[in-house]
């Protein structure tokens, strides 16, 4: 195995992760301050893949589309929270469960309605269609450095936003003490519905950035839905910090394993069962890392202050 492959997969894991830390960084809010498990999350992110695959054809442009996308699915968010889930907060993690998993189906079902079954198309820009060159001779594509790019400049402005600006502090006034918050005159539903405009915003960021890569299609918010949830049950519910290291870990455990497992099983496996067996253990190994840092730090790697 040549340096050159562990590298274009390192940048692919962190590609992955970064990612998976858009949709882990509103989950986690989300579920940290309001105390809500919201399964449809994802659900989220498959409609702003949608709606950017549709603003791109109308517009005829990704810069132009990818705004249009953000600014419908955050409204889509808010009125989302403000209609039913704000109904929800009172209520058991049981009927939130069951509430939401209700939402996908309707979520999914409205989508086939308004696009069909069959996947849309969404297309990188024409500019970052080609590989550049990196140190080390590596060809790595354009438009997946451009991810990484717009992944970090996100989680510094979303960690920034947390930690030293006057909305960030209410926000985290409102993870550590809701009663207490409100008792100082903080605006709690105006607050909640911010937070979750936001988190659904994150969601339509990662769905335009991966649509090009994967394919926009109904249900693709179920599967990564489950990584973001693993993703902030290592790092601490509630903690961007730990948001942003639980999803590179899982991008990097994933990709890596996927890459390489099926490699290192081809030494002593016919090739077609190690081929096979490869991504199936590289899925375990993410719920073995799970259960590793849980079993060392039950409240995970860094878990928001109380």
């Amino acid at each position: 195995m040549s340096p050159i492959l562990f590298l274009e997969q390192a940048l692919n894991g962190v590609q992955f992760g970064l990612m998976l830390f858009l949709l882990a960084a509103g989950l986690t809010l989300v579920f940290g301050i309001m105390d809500m498990i919201n399964l449809a999350h994802g659900s989220l992110y498959m409609i702003g893949a949608y709606f950017m695959a549709s603003f791109v054809q109308m517009t005829g442009s990704f810069w132009l589309g990818l705004p249009l996308a953000l600014g419908a699915t955050a409204l889509v968010g808010a009125v989302l929270e403000v209609t039913l889930l704000r109904k929800l907060y009172g209520r058991g993690h049981l009927t939130q469960v069951l509430a939401t998993f209700a939402l996908i189906l309707i979520a999914n079902e409205a989508v086939r309605i308004a696009w069909g079954s069959q996947p849309i198309m969404l297309n990188p820009p024409p500019s970052l269609t080609g590989p550049v060159t990196l140190p080390g001779g590596l060809h790595y594509a354009s438009y997946r450095l451009l991810i990484i790019g717009v992944g970090t400049l996100v989680a510094v402005a979303l960690y920034f936003g947390v930690t030293k600006t006057r909305v960030g502090m209410l926000v985290r006034a409102g993870a550590s003490n809701r009663e207490m918050a409100v008792a100082m005159g903080v605006n709690i539903r105006r607050l909640f519905t911010i937070v979750f405009a936001l988190g659904a915003a994150l969601c339509a960021l990662a769905g335009a950035m991966l649509g090009p890569i994967l394919a926009v299609q109904v249900g693709m918010g179920e599967n990564i839905l489950i990584l973001a949830f693993v993703v902030i049950v290592i790092g601490g519910i509630g903690s961007i910090r730990g948001a942003f290291v639980g999803a590179l870990l899982v991008g990097i455990v994933d990709t890596s394993g996927r890459a390489f497992l099926p490699i290192v099983f081809s030494a002593f496996l016919p090739p077609q069962l190690a081929s096979g067996a490869g991504p199936a253990i590289a899925s375990v190994l993410i719920y073995v890392l799970m259960a590793g840092v849980l079993y060392f730090r039950p409240q995970g790697l860094f878990p928001a202050r109380g």
